[in-house]
């Protein structure tokens, strides 16, 4: 892959190229950030590249910083490690010297790539499937299995992207997306007591439903421990141990390619004796599990993602779970790109699928989410209502239908009804990430901050690769115990997911922090939303907020931070 090292001019250029990308080049910290790790590497000061001297040198931060209680160097590690990969997928798709940032290190690797994997690599760049919070500190052997699996896949996405520029006509993809396949095999006790064989056995089970509540995989019960079940159709199989550890349990899931038998995934959770003798506690572990396996951004999904992230061209194959990943990248974004991809991928369905709960669900939360010239917005509330109501009434026990009936009621300032719904959602799938994610949110934003604040914690923390949109609470929380610090790190994430709500934060934290470089960079997109144009900043945010004191606090910072009164009331 290497053609030698890259010169130190050579890494230099690549490195005013990543810092003169608009999406690096806006933010301030992440590109004094990325500057500050390949300087230091470059002066071979490699080994003094550590979270303690990035928060201090880079972020501000105080001499008795502890990077156990202050995450700051590790989310905006991850943010620069996506955008890194964002812009070598994109702006930088044609660099044959490249910067990586490598998943649970700070310390940059130089990379020169030949021609043809220059094209369509990405090794190192983004977050990756199994990425979460805290990072790890090494790298086991099936962490490097993954990432073998992942290139051969990264090639192959480049492969059906080289035959798309060379055919006139789209690539049909779709019958090659196929919803993934999952043997789940009853996990093997290891604690030497007969009584514990059948809690290990429940757990194969409770996965089994669990898993079939996303709707995006086909599982299925592979047998007790010893039956020999055949992998013979399935993709996946996943399997694992379970025994006692410290007065406690572990429980260790293996998620293995059933073709070469590799494996892709691992996951060890660990109970204590007190949460070893929880009632629920097979459930407690099964969520947990799921919490990433079902996740769209999780190992099973792999394959998908590789695929639409390469921008390969599909026509003729769309498929109701192709589209439904494209709209959960749409989702992790909120661009209008991947929204319109969403919409056209709905829209070539066929009549069965076209009319599938889920994808009238989908298709609602875009229409009532995507502004448009031709309709006015509540002309698109009432069709996504419409549609909403045909999507419940097909798949009445829907977790991700009820989640996006919640996220309408939300945006026409139906709270109540809207939370109600949100707890339906949760009730039929617990382990969906982005349906908690949203009700955190949407109980921050009713003013029940503790309540939310437990939720969105516990979601960034244990979730794959939490998108953007997910760090709204953290803001508010760090605002709230005014920690301004923390609260312009996490600002600047969510705004780029939130683009109402997000600026209008930042802006927030940085007058508190009295920061005129965060006001000034921040405050225009504030004023040029097309939304606080035509209604006024306070009365089109009083759709989403109902906390009477975040809105007072959102008016004096607007106000300190020399917006006209006028226009936080009415149109200008």
């Amino acid at each position: 892959m290497s053609d030698g090292e890259p010169r130190n001019e050579e890494v230099a250029e690549a490195l005013q190229h990543l810092l003169s990308w608009p999406a690096i080049a806006r933010s301030g910290q992440l590109a004094k950030f990325l500057d500050y790790i390949v300087q230091r590497k470059l002066a071979g000061e490699a080994q003094s590249i550590k979270a303690y001297s990035i928060a201090v040198d880079v972020f501000g931060r105080s001499t008795d910083f502890d990077p156990q209680s202050d995450p700051i160097v590790r989310v905006q590690a991850r943010r620069l490690r996506a955008l890194i990969g964002q812009f070598y997928r994109e702006e930088g798709a044609d660099d044959a010297v490249r910067i990586t940032l490598p998943t649970g290190r700070y310390v940059p690797e130089f990379v020169r790539l030949s021609g043809a994997i220059a094209e369509g690599n990405e090794v190192g760049q983004g977050e990756g499937a199994l990425s979460s919070i805290p990072e790890p500190v090494g790298l086991p052997a099936a962490w490097l299995l993954l990432a073998v699996f992942t290139i051969g896949f990264a090639i192959l996405a480049f492969a059906f992207s080289a035959w798309e520029r060379q055919e006139t006509r789209g690539v049909p993809v779709g019958a090659l997306i196929d919803p993934p396949s999952l043997l789940v095999t009853e996990f093997q006790s290891l604690t030497g007591d007969v009584g514990d064989i059948g809690m290990a056995a429940a757990l194969a089970v409770e996965l089994v439903n669990d898993l079939g509540k996303f709707e995006t995989v086909s599982v299925r019960y592979g047998g007790g421990v010893g039956a020999a079940p055949t992998a013979q159709g399935v993709d996946y199989v996943l399997s694992g141990i379970v025994r006692r550890i410290a007065g406690g349990l572990q429980y260790s899931a293996i998620l293995t390619e059933a073709t070469s038998a590799s494996v892709v995934w691992n996951r060890s959770i660990a109970l204590t004796g007190a949460e070893a003798r929880r009632v629920d506690m097979v459930n407690h572990v099964a969520e947990r599990l799921s919490l990433v396996l079902g996740n769209s951004r999780g190992p099973l999904h792999t394959r998908a993602r590789l695929l639409l992230n390469g921008y390969v061209a599909f026509t003729g194959g769309e498929n109701l779970y192709l589209c439904r990943m494209l709209f959960d990248l749409y989702r992790e974004s909120g661009a209008a790109g991947a929204a319109e991809r969403a919409q056209n991928c709905f829209a070539a369905l066929g009549e069965d699928e076209s009319n599938n709960g889920q994808a009238l669900a989908a298709k609602a939360s875009l229409m009532a989410e995507i502004s448009s010239a031709d309709m006015p917005a509540e002309e698109r509330f009432a069709e996504a209502e419409r549609l909403l109501s045909l999507a419940i009434e097909r798949a009445p026990v829907s977790g991700f239908v009820w989640e996006q009936r919640a996220r309408l009621l939300q945006s026409m300032g139906l709270h109540d009804l809207a939370e109600a719904a949100y707890g339906t959602a949760l009730q039929l799938n617990p382990a969906d990430s982005d349906a908690i994610a949203a009700r955190a949110m949407h109980l921050a934003l009713l003013g029940r901050q503790d309540s939310a604040a437990r939720l969105a914690e516990r979601i960034i923390a244990e979730s794959p690769a939490p998108p953007p949109w997910y760090y709204g609470v953290p803001v508010l929380e760090a605002l709230r115990q005014s920690e301004y610090q923390k609260a312009v790190a996490y600002a600047g994430i969510y705004a780029d997911a939130d683009r109402e709500l997000g600026p209008v934060l930042a802006v927030m934290a940085g007058q508190a922090l009295g920061d005129t470089d965060i006001v000034n960079r921040y405050l225009p997109r504030v004023l040029d939303f097309a939304d606080f144009r035509s209604h006024g900043v306070l009365t089109q945010l009083r759709q989403s907020i109902s906390d009477e004191k975040l809105l007072r606090e959102i008016r004096v910072a607007l106000l300190s931070a020399g917006v006209p009164a006028a226009a936080l009331n009415g149109p200008y």
